[in-house]
């Protein structure tokens, strides 16, 4: 359980897809329903203030595995914390589960336009066109509802890894190689923030200096199922 951190502190709850394997589209017969296979949503929990990725979860995009998501959030926290999410409806039933609506809870829709342009264009986004606020539960501070830091996140998580590019074939062929975890552990400890000037787990209070490459690899080698 994360320790170190502020009471009522903003977080911010995405998910972010990606496909393993094959696009969903060209799924053989055979494999379809079969998880690993097609789709794959990347659930992802970040500090607005330490920057600290406190929980991901490679799964569906479903109420399933939402409140999978949320309840692993839950296990982590300390303290009451503001969350924002987007507008997925899955999260409702999620936090109600983890949370029990003990949290101070908004969701953030953002509305895109209809977009006509065609070929590489396509792939850029859509105009922003409006913003819904929605408060769900407890007393959500204004200022502080956002999920720009989720956003970013989901940017930082497709340049780091060449797996999360579009359009090349780097992408996962087996769910085992998604490579998550790995990415998480240098995300919090190895790399330092630009804006905060040390890593995420150091303005957490959970790390006392910038981990190396080496000590991954060595706490991995430790922790490794037999």
């Amino acid at each position: 359980m994360i320790s170190g951190l502020l009471g009522c502190a903003p977080w911010c709850y995405k998910h972010y897809g990606a496909f393993v394997y094959a696009k969903q589209k060209n799924v053989p017969l055979n494999r379809q329903g079969q998880f690993g296979i097609g789709d794959v949503w990347t659930w992802t929990a970040i500090d607005a203030d330490t920057k600290l990725a406190i929980a991901w979860l490679a799964g569906q995009r479903t109420v399933e595995w939402a409140c999978r998501f949320m309840k692993d959030v839950r296990s982590r926290l300390a303290n009451r914390v503001q969350l924002t999410t987007d507008g997925h409806r899955p999260y409702l039933q999620a936090t109600q589960q983890a949370f029990d609506w003990q949290v101070d809870y908004a969701m953030l829709e953002k509305h895109y336009g209809m977009d006509e342009r065609r070929g590489q264009a396509r792939y850029s986004p859509s105009k922003l066109q409006s913003i819904t606020l929605r408060h769900i539960c407890g007393n959500p501070e204004p200022a502080h509802i956002s999920t720009s830091f989720a956003e970013r996140q989901n940017l930082t998580m497709r340049m780091s890894m060449r797996r999360f590019t579009r359009l090349t074939n780097a992408f996962s062929k087996k769910i085992e190689n998604h490579a998550l975890a790995l990415y998480f552990m240098y995300y919090n400890f190895c790399r330092i923030h630009q804006t905060l000037r040390v890593t995420p787990a150091m303005e957490a209070g959970i790390a006392g200096h910038v981990w190396s490459l080496a000590e991954v690899v060595e706490i991995a080698n430790t922790t490794k199922q037999p």
